[in-house]
């Protein structure tokens, strides 16, 4: 595996093949009324600060913000992804009130099921939600919820910013790449484990991301995938 150092912008030999990628995962629904936003817990901040955004356009009375800790935001995050989410809301206005803590859940699939389960204990009716997450975690976030909730309207949003100010937020270039290359591999692989409903991947979406593989951003992957 090809050594990837951290960087802040995208290296202009791989930089078409990570924005069709990028292009592809991003579904961006307009945003319209909801019962519920689910927030999905990651390493990127932005993500309540964009449902807090949302929140405050009237588009939702009520969020959950799903997740505990990964390997790799345990030093971001170290009381839950979840939990700092909320705190997060909580500075940029939103009442507490109106947020909801599900802190267990450690990937989608969970984010999903246990955030349902929440709601349900909550005695809260659900027929439409709206999915806020990492800008590039869209696709396999909506594949994932039709799966596992079909009943509901799905719709996702995520933080607006264009591929190179997205990652200079983020400030780790190969975090990104590695991560699109990841839910890449992913969609077709948990919708033949009945995980997720199928999303087809495009044939140059597949070439740009066995180019990026080649070019070592592998640390994504599932095992012997």
């Amino acid at each position: 595996m090809a050594y990837i150092p951290c960087m802040a912008r995208i290296p202009g030999a791989v930089r078409a093949d990570v924005q069709a990628l990028w292009d592809f995962h991003r579904i961006d629904d307009d945003p319209s009324p909801v019962d519920v936003a689910i927030g999905l817990g990651s390493h990127d901040p932005g993500v309540p600060v964009h449902t807090a955004e949302l929140y405050h356009r009237g588009l939702f009375p009520l969020i959950v913000f799903t997740g505990a800790n990964a390997p790799t935001t345990v030093g971001r995050f170290p009381r839950g992804e979840a939990v700092h989410y909320r705190e997060i809301a909580l500075e940029r206005g939103v009442p507490a009130t109106s947020v909801l803590v599900e802190p267990r859940a450690t990937h989608t699939g969970q984010n999903i099921d246990f955030s349902r389960a929440l709601l349900e204990a909550h005695g809260i009716r659900v027929r439409s939600i709206l999915l806020t997450c990492r800008p590039y975690q869209q696709r396999r976030a909506f594949a994932t919820a039709r799966r596992r909730w079909p009943e509901v309207d799905v719709r996702c949003s995520a933080d607006p910013r264009p591929l190179d100010e997205y990652v200079a937020g983020i400030g780790d270039a190969g975090r990104v790449i590695n991560m699109l290359v990841g839910d890449t591999q992913r969609l077709p692989h948990y919708a033949d484990l009945g995980e997720a409903i199928e999303q087809p991947v495009p044939p140059d979406v597949e070439a740009a991301c066995r180019r990026l593989i080649r070019a070592g951003y592998t640390a994504r992957l599932l095992p012997g995938r």
